[in-house]
């Protein structure tokens, strides 16, 4: 066994004890109707299935921002500062929504390698429908308000860390399960597929306290994109 990929492995696990003994946030209402419809659909308890429709819906703030940045840029390139700092922006949210991607491929192999039994309607139709409504609320919250859509992206990526950790807890199996994937080159190895998932609840961590971080001082808003 890699010595490496047990050490982090490790640090993992404690991880997972760390986020599920911090004491919970507050969500918004807008992310707590969200969560509720997630739960009306597809049911209270987290699973695989749910949790690939969760990554269908997480990638399009970053995707909402990136677009709100380049339309800025569009009317602010004379001014020889200010694009540079919202590219700054575009630049981050785009690898943000990148790393979203490659949760929505793992999520997709691990379902398809179980032979979940899904339908084209709760499965494939609603998760775009819950992700256009979610990209227009983040667009929309993000050109009133920047502060506003960024909290909402906290709450949602502190809601899929919690999940995500919960889940492998509340499933010792999968730390006897071997990762192996297709997007090992990308996404990198690990033990299993419990220590998968980890990273991916860690990966949600580092998106939840970006935004976080944002909310005090957005880099650009309306004012910006309307000069």
């Amino acid at each position: 066994m890699d010595d490496t990929l047990e050490r982090r492995a490790e640090a993992r696990r404690d991880e997972e004890v760390r986020t599920l003994s911090a004491p919970r946030i507050r969500h918004g209402l807008a992310a707590r109707a969200l969560f509720a419809v997630m739960d009306l659909v597809y049911g209270r308890a987290a699973s695989l299935v749910k949790f690939r429709v969760l990554e269908v819906i997480a990638r399009v703030p970053y995707q909402a921002w990136e677009n709100v940045g380049y339309v800025a840029i569009t009317h602010t390139y004379r001014d020889p500062d200010a694009p540079s700092r919202i590219f700054g922006a575009v630049s981050e949210s785009r690898a943000q929504q990148d790393n979203e991607q490659w949760h929505l491929l793992l999520l997709e192999e691990l379902c398809a390698r179980r032979g979940a039994r899904e339908t084209w309607l709760l499965h494939r139709a609603i998760p775009q429908l819950l992700a256009m409504f979610y990209y227009h609320l983040s667009w929309l919250l993000y050109v009133l308000h920047p502060a506003w859509s960024y909290a909402l992206n906290r709450d949602f990526e502190d809601h899929a860390e919690r999940e995500y950790m919960a889940f492998v807890a509340a499933h010792p199996e999968l730390e006897h399960e071997p990762f192996a994937s297709r997007y090992e080159a990308e996404y990198g190895r690990y033990l299993s597929v419990a220590d998968l998932l980890r990273q991916i609840a860690l990966d949600e961590r580092e998106h939840k306290l970006e935004s976080e971080a944002r909310i005090p001082s957005p880099r650009f808003g309306l004012e910006v994109a309307q000069r």
